[in-house]
């Protein structure tokens, strides 16, 4: 394999984080792909938006769900294995949906299935590939990441609409399932398990650090809740479970499922919609990577209370802008930066109470929150147009929860890691 020849020395890490941004890259990509779909489906198959949107928000819960316990199999089963699971599953799962004649195999396989897949390509994976292979510069390297997992949700759908608008949702669906095989090759090629395997340290590292042992993969159910009980003790936890949550129900799952359908609503079509989030992607790109490397130099607490706050704002104030190039364009450009700006901060806030070792098992529970915030948008968005024939009152919803959370975000305590929790 190319990585046992030992190139670039400690900087092959950033080898590792370049293949891990193209896998979460692709996981999201999938995840938004439901809402380029909601359109062609429904009049493919006269499926209800309804019908869709549980589908939907299945796939972005089992999404966050699998988080933590693929951040527990990593460390048994290892993080190489773990991931080409999670990439062949997603190929699989989008491809077997060629062949759908009624709502539930799409819930079977956008919902169950691809949510299994992607969950183990999350960003609980950025997570333990940045505390495995970086000592230094993690504020950044997470940063990259998670900009990787917005950009995807956001930046393949103009192209994914175009596919939809001039071939329908099939065209789509094989995209996707090929995207996901054609990383399985670049991962197990480019991806050692750990910085040792080819006889180096974490980037920045003075020193080998101890290898722990890995532990049977049937001990990784196990591993998961019994951080989760420890970490569940503590205030830190859920405050940072309930922020995160309000992220996962203004972003995936509001905006990233319900945006392009809102602005069909407005009068725009398919690929105008799908551009102004590609726009947003692009400026999450920015935003995200900035955040990380504010988070290696400033208080996270404030900056997530900022992040927040102005997420709250745009999103309340989104409802009541005329709908024409320039102020949509004005909005995708400042909701963009602050897309998954939060997750750096949110990341630094469990290595200082959790450790570095459950740091990312913790993380993983965490992003639970945020995707059953985006589940429950999601599904909320569909049925509130269904009900009320627009969408005003889901946005000005998620405008005054991210104002919440800022404010949530300021009561976050920065201690030592609980001692019981750091070693469970």
């Amino acid at each position: 394999m190319i990585a046992a020849r030992r190139p670039f020395g400690q900087n092959y890490a950033w080898v590792v984080a370049g293949v891990t941004f193209l896998a979460l890259l692709a996981a999201a990509g999938l995840r938004s792909a439901p809402g380029v779909l909601l359109t062609p489906l429904h009049e493919g198959f006269g499926w209800e938006r309804r019908e869709l949107s549980v589908a939907a928000a299945l796939g972005i819960f089992l999404y966050g769900l699998v988080g933590p316990f693929a951040a527990a199999l990593m460390q048994t089963l290892g993080l190489k294995r773990t991931l080409l699971a999670g990439l062949a599953l997603m190929s699989a799962s989008t491809g077997l949906s060629l062949f759908m004649t009624e709502p539930w195999h799409f819930l079977l396989t956008w919902g169950v299935l691809s949510g299994l897949g992607s969950g183990a390509v999350a960003l609980v994976l950025g997570a333990a590939v940045v505390n495995r292979w970086f000592a230094t510069q993690r504020g950044l390297v997470m940063g990259l990441l998670s900009a990787s997992t917005a950009t995807g949700s956001l930046i393949f759908l103009p192209g994914m609409a175009a596919l939809a608008q001039a071939g329908g949702w099939r065209p789509v669906v094989i995209a996707v399932s090929l995207a996901a095989a054609a990383l399985i090759p670049l991962v197990f090629f480019l991806m050692p398990e750990k910085p040792a395997d080819i006889g180096q340290r974490p980037y920045g590292a003075a020193e080998e650090p101890a290898d722990a042992p890995r532990g049977r993969p049937a001990d990784s159910i196990k591993l998961a809740l019994s951080v989760l009980a420890q970490a569940a003790r503590t205030p830190a936890f859920w405050l940072l479970f309930a922020t995160f949550w309000v992220c996962g129900f203004t972003t995936n799952g509001l905006v990233g499922t319900h945006l392009i359908s809102f602005c069909g609503d407005k009068g725009l079509v398919l690929v105008q919609a799908g551009m102004l989030l590609a726009l947003m992607g692009l400026f999450d790109m920015v935003g995200t990577t900035a955040s990380g490397w504010l988070t290696d130099r400033y208080d996270p607490r404030r900056l997530l209370f900022i992040y927040y706050s102005l997420r709250g704002l745009s999103l309340m104030a989104l409802p009541f802008l005329e709908f024409n190039v320039v102020s949509l364009s004005v909005f995708a450009v400042f909701y963009g930066l602050d897309w998954l700006a939060t997750v750096p901060p949110t990341v630094r806030l469990a290595n200082e109470h959790f450790g570095e070792k459950n740091a990312p098992i913790v993380f993983g529970w965490v992003a639970v929150g945020h995707q059953t915030g985006a589940a429950t948008a999601a599904f909320l968005g569909g049925f509130l147009r269904d009900l009320q024939g627009r969408y005003l009152e889901a946005f000005v919803l998620a405008g005054l929860l991210g104002l919440a959370a800022g404010a949530a975000a300021l009561w976050i305590g920065r201690s030592s890691p609980d001692p019981q929790v750091a070693a469970a």
